[in-house]
Formats: C-alpha cells, sequence, structure tokens
C-alpha cells in the first residue's frame, strides 16, 4: 500500500507598512478593522470580544458566509509579545485546526508585518485535495486583503477611526 503525505497548508506573507509598529500591531488584532476587512463575507462578531483590541486569552466567536454557507469560528488569542507578535488560534469551527502568527518589526521607514497562517482541512482526504484545487489560495486572498485594509488604515490615518487615543495622545 501506498501512502500519500500531505504537508500541512502554510501561508506566509510580508507586508511593509508605512506606520508607526504601534499601529499596524493595534490594527491587527482589532475586532473592529478585522470586521470591515471581511466585509466580503459578512464576517460578523457573534460572542466572546465583540469589539475593541484583542489581548492574550481573549477569544472571538465569528460568524461568516464562505462558499455560499454561513460558518462560525472561534479563534483564542494564545501567545502575545506586545508590538513584536501574536499568535491566534482556532479553538472551534470548520477546519480541523489553524495557527495564525502574526510578527512585526520596525525599520528606520515602516513597519515589516509577517504573517504565518497554518491550518488542517476537515475532510480527510477530500479537503486535502480541496487546499490543492482552491482553499489555500481562496485563504491567501482573505489574508490579503485583510493586511491591505490595514496597510490602508495605518497609511491614510484613518487607524484613528478604530484606535481610541488616550488623552495623552498614545494608541492603546
Amino acid at each position: 500500500m501506498t501512502n500519500i503525505y500531505f504537508s500541512m497548508p502554510t501561508i506566509q506573507l510580508t507586508t511593509h507598512i508605512n506606520s508607526p509598529i504601534e499601529i499596524v500591531f493595534n490594527l491587527s488584532r482589532s475586532v473592529d478593522l478585522h470586521q470591515i476587512s471581511t466585509s466580503q463575507t459578512d464576517e460578523k462578531v457573534i460572542g466572546g470580544l465583540t469589539a475593541g483590541l484583542m489581548e492574550l486569552h481573549d477569544t472571538v466567536t465569528w460568524r461568516a458566509k464562505h462558499f455560499g454557507f454561513y460558518q462560525t469560528l472561534t479563534s483564542k488569542i494564545t501567545a502575545m509579545d506586545k508590538y513584536s507578535y501574536f499568535t491566534d488560534e482556532m479553538e472551534k469551527g470548520i477546519f480541523k485546526s489553524f495557527k495564525h502568527i502574526h510578527r512585526f518589526k520596525e525599520t528606520k521607514n515602516y513597519t515589516i508585518m509577517n504573517d504565518e497562517f497554518e491550518y488542517k482541512s476537515p475532510l480527510g482526504i477530500l479537503g486535502k485535495f480541496a487546499d490543492i484545487l482552491f482553499l489555500k489560495k481562496y485563504m491567501q486572498q482573505f489574508l490579503i486583503i485583510r493586511n491591505n485594509t490595514i496597510k490602508y488604515y495605518a497609511e491614510s490615518g484613518r487607524y484613528k477611526e478604530i484606535l481610541k487615543l488616550k488623552t495623552d495622545g498614545n494608541t492603546l
């Protein structure tokens, strides 16, 4: 018998954003901005943290329409070092699992945002073929739209609509 081995799909993206690292980091963990960036899938918060910035151990349950069906997914922030990285992982949802590591590095002129998104599809061998045929590309495009939204809000100054400023002028 021949065993067919499929590695777990991993998507890696790098986005350069002309904005301070604090703004990019905070936009990346904003529940409010996530909903804006996922308007094409009608993604809404239905449980857990419903607005603001996710912190370590926070959970959010989302409801969104993918491939013509509404699905729910609960993710949790499982690791965080402010302004350097955070990780969110699926607790419940359609995937067998997923882990999304968000890393941030500030240079002299811009912030580098790196995403590493690793997931396991449901449905065994059928899910693995779905990865090859369309799912990985779909998820990559989903993340690119999200990152472009973060970039737009950070660089245009519209981040002020999303992030509340403290009285001393520093972002949360």
